[in-house]
Order: C-alpha cells, then sequence, then structure tokens
C-alpha cells in the first residue's frame, strides 16, 4: 500500500501548495482521498483522469473537496469512455460541489454512495472503516486496510478518544495538526480541530507506526509542528507536503 501526498494546506493553497488531497494504491487500485482545492493538477502530474479507480471524501468543506468537480469535468470531456466514478461521502456532503455543474452534465460522470460516519464497507481492494470525529460538519475518520497493513486519517477533527479508535496499532496515522499547540488555536475552533501536540499524543497512545502530519494552516511552522508532535510520540514524524511518499 502506498500513500502519496498531493497537498496538505489547511483552510485555503498557500501560494504554490495545495489543499488535503491524498493518493492511497493497492495493486494497481488508485484511491483519491479528499480531492481539496489545487489537488487535482498534483493529481494528473501522476495519472490521467480516468485512472482514478474511487474517492473518498471525509466531509464537505470545499478544502476537502472542491476539486472533485474539475475531477469531473476532466473525465467528461475525455476523448476515451470513461466509467462513472465512484466516489463515497457522508451524506449531503457534496451537494454544493456538485450543484456547480448541471446534473445532466456530470450526473452520468458519478455513482455516489452516501453513508453515516460509523459505516464500514469495501472500496476496492480496501476494507474501509468510518468513525464519526467532532468538526463543524460531519466527519468521516477512515481506517483503510490491506495486505494486513492499514493507513488511518482523521480528516479535520478536535480531540477525541475515537482518533485513538480509529488509529489502534495501523502502520501510519495521517493525522490533521492545523496549529501547533493551543497558544497557537483560536479558542472558538478548539472543539473542532486539533493541534500538532494532540497529533503526536494521540499517535503515542494509538501505538501507530508512522505520524504524518497534515492541514497545516498557511503561515503554521511546519518545523515546529513536528517537534510538538516529537513531545510524546518516540516514532518516525512526516510532514504533508506535496510529493512525499510512503510505502506501508
Amino acid at each position: 500500500m502506498r500513500l502519496t501526498v498531493l497537498g496538505g494546506c489547511g483552510a485555503w493553497p498557500a501560494a504554490d501548495q495545495a489543499c488535503s488531497g491524498y493518493l492511497v494504491e493497492h495493486d494497481g487500485f488508485r484511491l483519491l482521498v479528499d480531492p481539496g482545492y489545487a489537488v487535482v493538477p498534483r493529481l494528473f502530474r501522476r495519472i490521467p483522469p480516468g485512472e482514478v479507480d474511487a474517492v473518498f471524501v471525509t466531509h464537505g468543506h470545499p478544502d476537502h473537496c472542491a476539486d472533485l468537480n474539475p475531477l469531473l469535468r476532466a473525465r467528461v470531456m475525455s476523448d476515451e469512455r470513461i466509467p462513472p466514478l465512484p466516489v463515497f461521502a457522508p451524506s449531503h456532503a457534496l451537494t454544493a460541489v456538485l450543484a456547480l455543474d448541471r446534473k445532466q452534465w456530470l450526473g452520468a460522470s458519478i455513482r455516489l454512495h452516501e453513508f453515516t460516519p460509523g459505516s464500514d464497507f469495501a472500496i476496492g481492494p480496501f476494507s474501509a472503516e468510518t468513525r464519526m470525529l467532532p468538526h463543524t460538519l460531519p466527519n468521516a475518520g477512515l481506517r483503510l486496510s490491506t495486505g494486513g497493513h492499514t493507513i488511518a486519517y482523521t480528516g479535520d477533527t478536535g480531540p477525541s478518544p475515537e482518533i485513538v479508535t480509529l488509529a489502534r496499532d495501523a502502520d501510519l496515522l495521517l493525522a490533521e495538526a492545523s496549529y501547533v499547540d493551543d497558544d497557537d488555536m483560536p479558542s472558538d475552533l478548539r472543539a473542532d480541530l486539533s493541534t500538532a501536540r494532540q497529533a503526536g499524543q494521540h499517535a503515542a497512545e494509538a501505538n501507530v507506526g508512522r505520524l504524518v502530519l497534515t492541514h497545516f494552516i498557511p503561515g503554521t511552522d511546519p518545523d515546529a509542528a513536528a517537534n510538538a508532535a516529537r513531545a510524546s510520540y518516540p516514532g518516525e514524524v512526516s510532514l504533508a507536503t506535496s510529493g512525499l511518499m510512503v510505502e506501508v
């Protein structure tokens, strides 16, 4: 199983960067997780539109799903006949982004599978487990397993014991770390987002094999974030910079 980071910014893309976007591959199957702002151009550097096999969206904020629109446009307007794209998302999470175009035009390009966070299902070769994690919109934390290996991803989340449950003994935890520490985070966001220090604590408690920090609000010091996570997590800590590739 391979994880490739396409973007790791939170809220909006910093200059020459992209928001949340991750390509997870196994045995030739390509799953795009959270196609946020500016993710699709980076995706297309690696594979053409028709080679995306499925999409998973954690929640409906545009920094996690806006680039589903250009991905669907590219598939519809391709010279090839490309089958409908299976897209998995919490109920109503994609209402806004799918409304950007006429349903008659893009409707045939997508096979939408809506679910309630807490549901488990298969996506190609992956066993997908989801958990509801606290955020301003319903957010589905994701645990992907195949071939005896596991990647866990928080999406956007406030502090919750469910993060440890989601990530227990995973080979890799991809964890939202919008800010370095509580001192950096606006008080009105503390129930809905996480810090790098909290991500390190969750990774240590869950006994994960590797921690990748992501969703940095532009201006957040990534080195300070890594050091904050290392205060409690003894394993390898990486930063979700575009192009990072991790073999699990």
